[in-house]
């Protein structure tokens, strides 16, 4: 068929069409025009943006394909490009994965080359034509890495070969396994692209990079180690602030998440959230400053790091290198007249003595602490030297949480319940549970996703009278869950009599016997 200007084509809207491909003409330079091909109606079709259409059709001329031609709207097009790029990177990292011995030789000759421009140009890495093979297999991890849901990636050195692994819902899942000097050189590209030294091989070094993968841009936070073997390179995929979830998303029990609602309605006070690294701390912290982010609030954070991006908050970088501790950080924030202040962390005395004087002249505070209980916050901030009246005072409430990993609904497999968990646990005879197998679905890990749960104390009148004749936790402890606070431990149990999650996983946790 001719190509003709002035042409009128067929419209398609709102359409969810999946990648085809033309006899005859290379797949990877009708992408560059993004002139693309999809079956509608049964038959192979060529399907255009309005935005490209010179470069299209000036493509499709040299060819005249014999194929209806079809216009699609802006949402449609870029779904379907997005699959293109998707499928033509997924290829070129099973090539690179299945042909050790090609990667090599082709590494080898590109040891030389520099990402410093291909970054400048801040290129679409699914999009990056003319990129080295080792170029293509960096880019082709973070491509990777987001596609199945990774907050980390891990690329390390031992003896005789090295490998990548994936933190996936909180655990490490190894990927692939390289040679070493793929390894070396995947290594140098990062630090490259991360404004790292190159050349310092003795020293650990920090960095931080952007990348755009199908037109979604993406801060990595990069750490390299020296090890006995060569070095170690952990990547940590920072979240934007569009995929921060609302205080219901975060999956915990609907009865703990309006209770919070009602906390953050205060304006003064301290809240803090408890738990282990990894337990999601920070992601509670930035969805409470979402729900009370509003343009008649001045809402400043002090983090190290900033993992999440927010566009309605001022975020402020911890950098003790020059001085800029929380403590220093948090003095000059409230001479910024705030009304809501986010603390990444209390590490020292010097931090929660501010951070409670803060909650105590008409701010709202927030911030995270290293304990495993809620009720074991008290006693840590007395043991960094806060007054007891002055934690009765201003403490709102401690969140507890942990995250457990749910067992994937297509390959979970029952377990055998020992005689040893209904003393140990308190889960009753008779109580059908599950445990891990693996499937394609789940990476063969047995899981997929996880589960918040988390305890919630709020100091009423008995416990603050309490405060004043002991700070022994389990004193504390004691009267809250007659109170009625929900423990961990109970809903763990929970969770596991409930099939959602296994035994394995509730141990691994903090699951205690009684």
């Amino acid at each position: 068929m001719s190509i003709v200007a002035n042409v009128e084509f067929q419209r398609l809207s709102r359409h969810d069409l999946e990648p085809s491909y033309f006899e005859g003409i290379d797949s990877a330079l009708a992408l560059k025009y993004y002139a693309l091909f999809a079956k509608v109606g049964g038959e192979v079709a060529i399907c255009l943006g309005e935005p490209y259409l010179a470069e299209s059709l000036g493509f499709l001329s040299k060819y005249a394909p014999e194929a209806p031609i079809y216009l699609l709207d802006q949402e449609s097009f870029d779904r379907l490009y997005n699959r293109f790029l998707e499928q033509r990177t997924d290829k070129e990292l099973s090539a690179i994965g299945g042909a050790d011995n090609r990667i090599n030789e082709v590494a080898e000759e590109e040891e030389g080359f520099s990402l410093a421009e291909f970054l400048r140009n801040k290129a679409d890495l699914l999009n990056s034509e003319e990129a080295a093979p080792i170029i293509r297999f960096v880019n082709a991890l973070f491509y990777q890495a987001i596609k199945k849901g990774a907050s980390d990636i891990h690329i390390e050195a031992h003896e005789r070969k090295g490998e990548v692994r994936f933190r996936i819902d909180g655990a490490l899942v190894k990927y692939v396994d390289l040679d070493l000097r793929i390894i070396n050189l995947v290594i140098s590209r990062i630090k490259v692209i991360s404004n790292l030294d190159i050349s310092e091989k003795r020293l650990a070094q920090d960095g931080r990079t952007q990348v755009n993968i199908a037109k979604r841009a993406l801060d990595i936070r990069v750490s390299v180690l020296p090890t006995y073997y060569g070095e170690r390179v952990v990547m940590r995929i920072l979240m934007e602030s569009a995929e921060i979830p609302h205080l219901q998303q975060l999956g915990f029990e609907p009865s703990l998440i309006a209770r919070l609602a009602t906390l953050l309605e205060h304006s003064h006070g301290i809240i803090l959230v408890t738990g282990p690294t990894g337990s999601g701390k920070s992601t509670t912290l930035h969805s409470f400053l979402q729900q009370i982010a509003t343009p008649q609030k001045n809402v400043i954070t002090v983090e190290d790091p900033v993992e999440y991006k927010a566009d309605n908050i001022n975020q402020v970088q911890a950098n003790a290198k020059v001085g800029l501790t929380f403590a220093a950080g948090l003095r000059s924030i409230l001479r910024q007249d705030p009304d809501v202040v986010m603390i990444g962390e209390i590490r020292d005395g010097e931090t929660a003595s501010i951070a409670i004087q803060a909650a105590l002249t008409g701010h709202l505070v927030f911030s995270t602490l290293h304990t495993n209980t809620s009720t074991g916050a008290i006693t840590r901030l007395v043991d960094m030297g806060v007054e007891r009246f002055l934690v009765s005072s201003s403490l709102l409430g401690v969140l507890a949480q942990r995250l457990a990993r749910k067992l994937c609904e297509k390959c979970k497999i029952e377990d055998e319940l020992a005689e040893s968990y209904e003393t140990e646990f308190g889960i009753k005879r008779g109580t059908k549970i599950y445990k891990a197998s693996g499937c394609l679905e789940c990476n063969h890990t047995g899981y997929k996703g996880r589960r918040a749960i988390g305890e919630l104390f709020i100091p009423d009148d008995e416990a603050i009278a309490l405060f004043k004749e002991t700070i022994e936790e389990h004193a504390i402890r004691d009267l809250a869950i007659k109170k009625g606070m929900r423990t961990l431990q109970h809903q763990l149990i929970s969770l596991v009599a409930e099939g959602v999650t296994s035994m394995d996983e509730a141990i691994r946790i903090g699951i205690k016997s009684k």
